[in-house]
């Protein structure tokens, strides 16, 4: 190894999605469905929450895949029968599914005449707030089978994973969600935020890094204390490897060895680029971003070429942080990265048993109702917040058990959450139903859902291979393209687009917007054979 003092090897150039939509839990409140749960956090915190759902596979998906049983030469069907049965009774409050359809029991194994049975709940992340009720009803309700005599249920969570890991670069190939925390206002605490938003995921079990992507001021140099303070670099590879501290990996330009950058914008994409692609990030369930102020060239750099799953927009009550917010919620509106929670900043202080608002009160609420944001956190003025910054260490890591971390940790809870829910919608959102020989639209956010014959999709390219750029001419013919054609496969790009690959080897990119204009069937049920 070698220490790495300034990046030396050469930009990178790379194309990639916007926007990628990944996540592994949903937690949301649901009108048919409250519980009432207390548990403790990785960190021994004792929390409660109301109202839990994860997102799921697709059904087609998950009743193929539900069951990965490996029964011994001694149990039978009617055995496996009863076990699955009994799980089955566990159902996932918000999709109204059972776990055994979702696909999280793994490894079923049964000795019925030892009465025995083990199992394995392979959830969607480590940081699922109620995989101890999981682990806790799958047991009860299996042992209350009068056959079985003891049961073992293991624990364990998906692969970190991108939805489509061929598109990234190498380094960010295993890291399932990459959330931006953005003020587009320099001095409202953004970099307080993203630090203890991934220190927060990291004590609900997931395994998350940090990335500070301000070269002109890096602050993750002083908010954490790693023992390592320089970066270094696989000569071999010529990839970053992250310094640690509390179990989560960190890069910031301040751990290159160079302090803070003066240079021009574009060496600063070029420097940005370099270190959160090249870097070995590793199995990530979430790479958290602390991203500049402003909405210019670094900012339109991350959010082209870095898949982002969703953005945290940090504010303060003034006037003034509320338009600068705002310019940053329309600029990821316009790159289709969805923006999932606000959190307003020195809202209020206590004194004398009364609450003060020193900078008035509203800028949050607005940023919420007009831009649709769904959920709206306060933090109060306090000094240990500020001192905790400054000192090397999180608030949420000094007292676990204040009302800071209490913020904190509902934040974690509704990234986890959105995250999830947008995942799954884009997983699900343009499939192939072979039975129909349609292909099923669902846009995310979105109650409509509408079926396309392959064949105009495919006829309704607007790439340069299937009409020319310069003179608007059809270059892809009707007849070019069989009325029987299938794609072979269809991939999400971020919340934006899939990418449909047709037998002839030709991968078309087919944005939502362009789909919802192509001619759809209609009485698609009465279809089927017939398309």
């Amino acid at each position: 190894m070698q220490l790495l003092h300034a990046p030396s090897s050469p930009f990178l150039s790379l194309q990639s999605s916007n926007a990628n939509l990944r996540g592994l839990l949903t937690v949301k409140s649901s009108p048919v469905f409250a519980i009432n749960l207390s548990f403790q956090s990785g960190r021994g915190q004792n929390l409660t929450w109301t109202s839990y759902n994860r997102a799921i596979l697709s059904s087609n998906e998950a009743r193929a895949t539900s069951v990965e049983a490996g029964t011994s030469a001694a149990s039978t069907g009617t055995a496996e029968d009863d076990v699955l049965k009994a799980l089955s009774q566990i159902i996932d409050p918000d999709f109204g599914t059972d776990i055994v359809t979702c696909g999280f029991v793994k490894d079923l194994q049964i000795e019925e005449t030892l009465g025995e049975v083990s199992f394995r709940l392979e959830l969607t992340t480590p940081a699922c707030p109620i995989k101890d009720m999981f682990e806790q009803k799958a047991n009860e309700v299996v042992a209350m089978l009068p056959w079985v005599k003891n049961v073992k249920v293991t624990m364990s969570a998906q692969p970190a994973k991108p939805i489509f890991a061929g598109e990234l670069p190498a380094g960010l190939q295993t890291i399932s969600n990459i959330v931006a925390v953005s003020s587009c206002k320099g001095g409202v605490g953004k970099s307080t935020v993203a630090v203890n938003l991934a220190y927060t995921l990291a004590g609900m079990g997931a395994r998350v890094g940090i990335f500070d992507a301000d070269v002109y001021g890096p602050s993750l140099p002083t908010m954490v204390s790693p023992e390592n303070r320089l970066l270094e670099m696989n000569p071999e590879k010529r990839t970053i490897i992250p310094t640690e501290y509390l179990g989560v990996k960190l890069v910031s330009f301040g751990f290159a060895g160079q302090g803070r950058a003066i240079m021009r914008g574009p060496m600063v994409s070029g420097v940005i680029n370099q270190l959160l692609t090249t870097t070995e990030w590793g199995e990530l369930d979430y790479l958290v971003i602390d991203m500049p102020p402003g909405t210019g060239d670094i900012q339109l750099t991350l959010c082209q070429v870095v898949p982002l799953s969703a953005a945290v927009i940090v504010t303060t009550p003034q006037k003034l942080a509320f338009i600068d917010v705002a310019k940053g919620v329309r600029m990821f509106s316009k790159l289709k990265v969805p923006c999932v929670a606000v959190v307003e900043n020195m809202c209020h202080f206590d004194a004398d048993g009364k609450r003060y608002y020193p900078f008035g009160r509203g800028s949050g609420s607005q940023v919420v109702q007009q831009f649709g944001i769904p959920h709206l956190f306060d933090l109060p003025i306090r000094p240990t917040l500020s001192a905790s910054g400054d000192s090397g260490m999180p608030e949420v890591v000094a007292d676990p058990l204040g009302e800071v971390a209490k913020t904190f940790q509902n934040l974690g809870v509704c990234v986890v959450q959105q995250c999830a829910k947008i995942r799954q919608q884009v997983s699900t959102a343009v499939t192939y139903d072979k039975s129909m020989k349609a292909i099923k639209v669902k846009v995310p956010d979105s109650d409509e859902e509408f079926f396309l014959h392959p064949a105009t999709v495919r006829r309704n390219d607007r790439s340069a291979q299937s009409v020319d750029e310069w003179t608007g001419e059809q270059k892809l013919q009707y007849a070019d393209v069989p009325d029987d054609i299938e794609p072979e496969e269809i991939r999400p790009m971020g919340n934006y687009a899939v990418s449909i690959t047709w037998p002839d080897g030709f991968s078309q990119i087919a944005p939502y917007d362009q789909l919802q204009t192509i001619e759809r069937l209609v009485d698609v049920p009465q279809l089927t054979g017939q398309l």
